[in-house]
């Protein structure tokens, strides 16, 4: 429960569980009428530790968690301990093997996890972390380390037909698909002939990842329009618009009729 008071501000966490363990935020807000924002310069913050000798690592939704490896950027295995005391290591499962912390290129924080400062292939593989504390030691969760290396910037987008000559109720499908980064969403957009007479056609987007050379994941995200019983006014140009965080790409194509 909040409790909001003439100076301050107070949260009550009833039950806590070691799923509790975490950073706590506060700021003030500056209202003008019914809207509000957030003051940037009155903020506050705490790390608060919630020891459960059962839970030595802090719980996670699930049992398995993808860790993109990117080389510009430092790479972090989160598994973190309800204990600030307890001694915690970085395992490899294939081949089995401790991986050391130099506490310069791969530091621990209690508060984040295994940091890997400067991510390389080598790096590539499934870990796990083990804890002890005054007790038999316990293994978190497994993380799958996957190699990031694909150009920054607005989507790498290209587009294909079926076939650039339909015939009168022929089906056509025409494809954009952009290669980028797997933790990167992307937004498609399209224009077609018939969009403004209404019409009727089928979109399909969906992703997945693919390994492109030696220990590369990217992710191929596809934009699939469908057009049925193609006639007269579905002659024309097919325009996709990828766009990423980056920026946006238009690439178009031409669709005749025999």
């Amino acid at each position: 429960s909040i409790k909001q008071l003439d100076r301050y501000s107070q949260l009550i966490l009833a039950n806590s569980t070691a799923a509790d363990t975490g950073e706590y935020s506060c700021w003030l807000q500056l209202c003008n009428g019914n809207k509000c924002r957030k003051d940037e310069t009155k903020t506050g913050s705490t790390y608060i530790f919630f020891t459960d000798k059962e839970d030595l690592f802090v719980p996670s939704p699930s049992y398995f968690e993808i860790v993109y490896l990117n080389p510009d950027k430092p790479a972090v295995i989160p598994c973190r301990v309800t204990a600030p005391s307890a001694k915690v290591t970085l395992h490899r499962e294939f081949p089995a093997e401790e991986i050391e912390t130099d506490g310069t290129d791969i530091i621990y924080d209690a508060k984040k996890g295994f940091v890997f400062q400067h991510p390389t292939s080598d790096h590539k593989g499934i870990v796990y972390c083990k804890a002890e504390s005054q007790g038999a030691p316990q293994i978190s969760i497994k993380y799958h380390l996957l190699y990031v290396e694909v150009p920054k910037g607005p989507p790498s987008t290209t587009i294909a037909v079926s076939s650039s000559r339909a015939g009168v109720s022929d089906s056509v499908h025409v494809i954009c698909t952009v290669l980028g980064e797997p933790d990167v969403d992307v937004n498609f957009r399209w224009q077609y002939p018939g969009q403004e007479s209404g019409r009727p056609v089928s979109i399909q987007n969906f992703w997945r990842l693919i390994n492109r050379g030696i220990g590369h994941t990217t992710r191929i995200s596809k934009s699939v329009l469908l057009v049925e019983d193609f006639e007269d006014t579905d002659v024309g140009n097919y325009v996709c618009v990828a766009q990423n965080l980056q920026g946006e790409t238009t690439v178009a194509t031409k669709v005749e009729l025999k």
